[in-house]
């Protein structure tokens, strides 16, 4: 009795000091990680909540872009980092979710090395048409596309990335063929579509925003659930295809280790952040679209992303060669 007295006051006084600990936070500098280069959707993110924490807590939020690899080397950077809140980062679907199924072998696992904080954004991929193309509806594509198997390209940047997933999808429910032609970034994948190097691709919405406002391609559908706002004469893909809806979304991190309580707090003050009335314009006019919940929200989002795209990767043979 009194050995399970004495464990039980020393879990009472251990979950109380991990509570007083979450309730420090953030006592010093933190990191904000964002893993691809300054200037990046991910690197605007980072540095609207890094600032929007600065603000709210009068200490230090300093945003470190460290990319490769496909946003694999900082996340790992962040899985790695103490988990002491001094260390979080923003990421994407690809090194969140995607490239288990596409690499053999990964610095971090994804599950066990990273706790989740918040979902950010979403944003659309728009999906766009070279004006040489001739066409100016998603039935009208696809109808050019079947009449021509093969004979298309759409460009695309990285493998596993949502363009190619939501491209291949299209291919699959449309019954046609296309020929997936990959860039080093999305504004040389949009380049290409504006040039007529290939005839269509499927990119961040702020990659592509300029050319369209500029008449310099022609938007086609939008790969959101819903229509965006600043283009709602443009259709969603799954007002045609049912099956066809993803976002560029992005979301917060940590490492694996952290105490569930300091994991709360950092969630809740990056969500507070991003409610706020001018960092929702701000990023509307990017076309993303606050979306920050829970903890275990964006856990169980991850979890259905994992379940949308596993069967299109492995069904067709998707790998990050």
């Amino acid at each position: 009795m009194k050995r399970t007295l004495r464990a039980t006051a020393c879990l009472a006084m251990l979950s109380a000091a991990t509570v007083a600990a979450a309730q420090e936070w953030p006592g010093r500098t933190t990191t904000v990680v964002n893993p691809f280069s300054a200037g990046t959707t991910t690197d605007t993110v980072a540095r609207v909540v890094a600032e929007g924490l600065q603000k709210k807590f009068g200490t230090p939020f300093i945003v470190d872009s460290r990319p490769g690899a496909g946003g694999m080397i900082g996340t790992t950077l962040v899985a790695r980092a103490h988990p002491d809140g001094s260390t979080f980062g923003v990421s994407i679907a690809g090194p969140l979710v995607h490239n288990p199924l596409l690499y053999k072998r990964m610095a971090y696992d994804p599950d066990k090395d990273l706790t989740p904080l918040t979902l950010g954004v979403h944003q659309p991929c728009l999906l766009i048409a070279s004006k040489a193309l001739g066409v100016k509806t998603l039935p009208e594509l696809v109808e050019i596309l079947k009449k021509n198997p093969g004979k298309y390209n759409y460009s695309y940047v990285g493998n596993g990335s949502l363009g190619h997933l939501v491209m291949t999808l299209l291919a699959n429910k449309s019954g046609t063929q296309i020929v997936p032609v990959m860039y080093a970034g999305a504004v040389q994948a949009t380049t290409a579509v504006m040039t007529d190097e290939v005839q269509m691709g499927c990119l961040p919405a702020q990659a592509t925003m300029a050319q369209v406002r500029g008449d310099k391609v022609v938007p086609i559908a939008v790969s959101t659930a819903d229509r965006a706002a600043l283009l709602p004469e443009v259709p969603a893909l799954r007002e045609f295809y049912p099956d066809i809806v993803g976002s560029a979304w992005m979301g917060f991190v940590a490492p694996g280790a952290m105490a569930p309580a300091l994991a709360e707090r950092i969630s809740a003050a990056i969500g507070e952040v991003l409610r706020q009335p001018q960092v929702v314009e701000l990023l509307r006019q990017q076309l993303m679209e606050p979306a920050p919940g829970t903890p275990a929200q964006f856990k169980a989002f991850m979890q259905e992303e994992l379940a949308r795209w596993k069967p299109v990767i492995v069904d067709n043979k998707i790998t990050a060669e």
